[in-house]
């Protein structure tokens, strides 16, 4: 799941903080802010650690939304409403994690997300 930065192993501060934030507001505002972090440094030169991070923040929070919706498909036949708590339990816990390992400089890979931003 966490895997140190294949990159550059002198990663700034900056770099770290921005990778970090990605991931904790992720739980507050869905895809959002991952998205707009991506899109702000994917090409910049040097920005590749916070680039990793926000693409997969933004891939977890794109699984998250579709672990929502199943969950309220199925909330016609009750397990939705488990299913619904404990897909924000876990996203909430993940990017916590996730933030914690990006703010020491290490990649992270969350465990169920599907990957379609490339």
């Amino acid at each position: 799941q966490s895997q140190p930065y294949t990159g550059s192993s002198d990663i700034s501060q900056d770099d770290k903080n921005v990778a970090m934030l990605a991931h904790l507001l992720a739980p507050f505002f869905g895809f959002i802010p991952p998205l707009i972090f991506w899109l702000m440094n994917k090409d910049k030169a040097g920005k590749d650690f916070v680039c990793d991070q926000a693409k997969e923040a933004l891939n977890f929070q794109i699984t998250v939304i579709l672990a929502v919706a199943l969950s309220c498909l199925l909330m016609v036949v009750l397990i939705g409403f488990l299913l619904f708590w404990l897909v924000l339990a876990a996203n909430f816990v993940l990017c916590v994690i996730a933030a914690i390992n990006a703010s020491k400089g290490i990649a992270y890979r969350y465990p169920f997300a599907l990957r379609l931003v490339k």
